[in-house]
């Protein structure tokens, strides 16, 4: 069985790498070919990833870059097609839900090549949001869509989507996670070291939503400002995010405020296993905390995992200065008197979901 992985953003390469480490294990069944649009392309938003996560050098590299979200689909659309056709697959495998999840998985459905759908039937039930329309569109035309949790198989259910194309296999993102834990664990010195640590937030914040609203983004600097006032804020600077603080000339005047490059894999789960808090606006970090049992707080009127904030540790915060302050120093003392680790995880977050998933594509549809 030829099957062809496409990863263009970093949150792809976490999902794609346990399901190709799997598949490696059945070299007689299982032909690979991985593709990377370019969707990324700076050296610490991708190059990094194929390093730590050991994923092989993709076969080919469509170089497509940043642009628009309708420049930058029809161009991944275009480039990949010739590779599709040249590979000639049994299936596509597309993680997520960014502009590289739709555009290959409607080259693949169009050219009559089966799509599976890694992390299907999320839902955010905010159109306004790219990503959504990207999780729409891709379950609609999937062959396979295979779920993190419960309310993803009810999602689609109540789309009209074929009850006998979901699989509800758990989420192989923790898969990596569970892996690759140890290794990040042996950074953790090193970091310590590093940035002066003992109790610290940890930020990531890089959501259109968030970041190019000039008001929104103020008021989240100057929560952070605040805030490190009383606890160490270390901000690893997604690049479109650091144009937007530059552009805006922001105050960000705070030793306690470290406004870092973008990091590898293994030091950003290095600092989110020990980090007091995680201030988000990213959907997989929101999953990551949960994990790990660590109090999250996402920037955004909505999730798409609501898994984690009924089974976990994330809670949903508006962008104001004010309210984000206050749920921070909630969070703490909160955190401060209880001192334990939330044990509580989602059903097969397990580390063994790729398994599930090679299971369920030698025994169903084979």
């Amino acid at each position: 069985m030829k099957i062809l992985h496409v990863v263009g953003a970093r949150p792809n390469f976490m999902k794609i790498a346990p399901i190709m480490r799997e598949m490696a294990k059945y070299p007689n069944k299982f032909e690979q070919m991985l593709i990377h649009t370019g969707q990324h392309y700076d050296a610490n938003m991708s190059q990094v990833f194929f390093d730590e996560l050991d994923l092989p050098r993709p076969n080919i590299n469509l170089e497509v870059g940043s642009g628009s979200h309708a420049w930058q689909t029809a161009q991944i659309m275009q480039h990949f097609e010739l590779a599709l056709m040249e590979f000639n697959p049994d299936w596509v495998f597309v993680p997520g839900d960014v502009n590289s999840t739709i555009a290959c998985a409607l080259v693949a459905s169009k050219l009559g090549v089966r799509v599976a759908h890694v992390e299907a039937g999320l839902r955010s039930f905010d159109r306004t949001m790219p990503e959504e329309i990207n999780r729409l569109l891709t379950d609609q035309i999937s062959d396979l869509l295979l779920t993190p949790s419960r309310d993803a198989d009810k999602n689609l259910i109540c789309e009209g989507i074929d009850p006998n194309k979901i699989y509800f296999v758990g989420n192989v993102m923790i898969d990596t996670l569970v892996r690759l834990l140890p290794k990040a664990e042996i950074r953790w010195p090193s970091l310590r070291d590093q940035f002066q640590l003992n109790n610290y937030i940890l930020v990531t914040i890089h959501r259109p939503s968030n970041v190019d609203n000039s008001e929104s983004l103020s008021e989240i600097l100057a929560a952070l400002v605040k805030i490190s006032h009383y606890i160490k804020v270390i901000f690893p600077v997604h690049p479109r995010t650091r144009s937007r603080i530059s552009t805006l000339n922001l105050d960000k005047s705070s030793h306690n405020l470290v406004l870092t490059e973008p990091m590898g894999y293994l030091d950003f789960l290095a600092l989110q296993k020990k980090a007091s808090l995680v201030l988000t606006d990213s959907g997989g970090i929101q999953e990551e905390t949960t994990y790990l049992g660590i109090p999250c707080i996402t920037v955004r009127p909505n999730t798409e995992r609501p898994v984690t904030i009924t089974e976990g540790t994330n809670c949903l915060v508006d962008s104001k200065s004010a309210a984000l302050v206050e749920a921070i120093r909630a969070a703490l003392i909160n955190n401060h008197y209880n001192n334990t680790k939330y044990e509580r995880r989602p059903e097969l977050w397990d580390g063994k979901t790729a398994g599930r998933i090679i299971q369920v594509l030698c025994e169903e549809v084979m």
